[in-house]
């Protein structure tokens, strides 16, 4: 019977992380505007007015950003304390097509992912060939809306629950701009909400974040507005995984520092770290409740243009 209990356990608490994969892990899958420590920005005088910060994406122009991100998880089933790693790796390119009315339209190709689960139960890592070279279209808005993703939506590699599709990685990724002239000192919200499936696991994660300019640096040879972010959010889910039937309820806080080139109008780079508190109710043939922790670090930067 302990045998059993055991190997039950291993499985579901592959189920507990495969969840939290399912919010946080993807292609480019920046986390949203979330503190991290760093050295402050020096102050940079601004006009009075402030500055306008805003994409410029001219036609022709093509970005290439590397993501990285480390996830440490750490989980409680029927009393056995259960640790796993997951590394993301992404790289994609995004080619400025022109306008799309106001907004900006941009062809993604994801040129490389990569993503690795070390568990007690062994080493995991998914088949993404599907997904590299894979293009799609996107809309973009000046202030960093992503107006349309749905391109992605058919991108699709076999996860352990199911198909997984990377369209949740890029509603989230280009950082929200204030959409007013901002000085050093000045905040403004943003608030977003992802819904992920794959196979039978539904996840809902909403995210609200408080950005404020603290100043300006150079990064790269550009002149950056430094943003800090703090983010906090709740996750919810439903599932199910061998004849069980899973719940999921959690809350999530952190902090992101990210940069922007005004004078190019290109997101430059962004260095985030998440904490998420989740519960894992199971019910069916055995019941029980798995609580789960997950750090998350992650950069995102401009690797070429």
């Amino acid at each position: 019977m302990m045998k059993a209990k055991r190997f039950l356990a291993g499985r579901l608490a592959l189920a507990a992380g495969t969840a939290a994969i399912l919010i946080l892990a993807g292609c480019a899958s920046r986390t949203p505007k979330p503190s991290v420590p760093e050295a402050p920005a020096v102050p940079a005088k601004t006009p009075p007015a402030g500055i306008i910060l805003e994409y410029k994406m001219p036609a022709g122009q093509i970005l290439r950003y590397q993501d990285h991100s480390e996830t440490l998880e750490a989980s409680d089933v029927m009393g056995q304390s259960i640790e796993s790693k997951i590394n993301s790796t992404s790289i994609c390119s995004f080619q400025a097509k022109g306008r799309k009315e106001q907004n900006h339209l941009l062809g993604v190709t994801i040129d490389d992912m990569s993503l690795t689960i070390n568990s007690p139960r062994g080493d995991l890592s998914p088949d993404m060939s599907p997904v590299k070279g894979k293009s799609f279209d996107m809309v973009l808005s000046p202030i960093g809306t992503e107006v349309d993703v749905s391109g992605a939506e058919s991108i699709t590699y076999q996860f352990v629950t199911g198909p997984r599709n990377v369209a949740a990685g890029f509603k989230t990724f280009f950082p929200d701009l204030p959409g007013k002239p901002v000085k050093v000192g000045d905040s403004w919200p943003s608030s977003f909400a992802i819904d992920e499936k794959s196979g039978a696991t539904n996840m809902h994660i909403e995210f609200q974040a408080v950005n404020t300019l603290e100043g300006f640096e150079n990064v790269d040879g550009m002149e950056c507005a430094r943003v800090s972010s703090k983010v906090t959010g709740t996750v919810s889910g439903t599932g199910s995984q061998q004849g069980a039937d899973l719940l999921f309820k959690g809350t999530l806080k952190g902090g992101d520092i990210w940069h922007f080139a005004p004078k190019e109008g290109l997101f430059v780079k962004s260095t985030s770290e998440v904490v998420s508190e989740m519960t894992i109710s199971v019910s069916g043939p055995q019941t029980m409740t798995i609580p789960t922790t997950q750090t998350r670090k992650s950069e995102v930067k401009l690797a070429g243009r």
